[in-house]
């Protein structure tokens, strides 16, 4: 394990406050994007089932967008985790391979990983399910830079 694929220790980095803070505003906030636990490499978030947030009347699934939002806010707090720190970033890349619809009325679970750390870019990969992480609602694949170094 190289120097960059080591969290940061002793950094004093609080993910629960960081969550807290980063899901109160924007889009974070108007979805309601909560924060459930993490690892040392990992984040888990929800998305409550919300009528607003349905993107198919006929069927009640849930809109793409409020999905996106949620796993990219997993996979960059799983980026904040394994660097131990809030720190400025931009997602380069983010593909979502879509499996199927959520049921309706569930709650939506987004999970990301960072899986590799370079000095300037975090390598992250994830998914989304609605109560069963062995039937997958979409896969997340993605790259962040970092822009706090040159």
């Amino acid at each position: 394990m190289s120097v960059q694929d080591r969290p940061a220790a002793g950094s004093g980095f609080d993910v629960t406050a960081a969550a807290r803070m980063v899901a109160t505003f924007g889009h974070n906030g108007a979805l309601g994007c909560r924060f459930l636990e993490h690892g040392a490499d990992w984040a888990e978030l929800a998305l409550d089932y919300r009528e607003d947030l349905i993107g198919d009347e006929e069927t009640g699934v849930l809109a793409s967008g409020p999905i996106i939002a949620l796993m990219d806010m997993a996979t960059s707090m799983s980026v904040w985790i394994r660097r131990g720190a809030f720190r400025p970033q931009a997602t380069l890349d983010l593909r979502i391979d879509y499996l199927r619809g959520a049921v309706p009325g569930r709650t939506v679970i987004g999970r990301g990983e960072c899986y590799r750390l370079s000095r300037r870019v975090a390598f992250v990969r994830g998914q989304a399910h609605d109560g069963d992480p062995a039937d997958p609602i979409a896969h997340v694949t993605g790259t962040f830079m970092m822009t706090d170094e040159a």
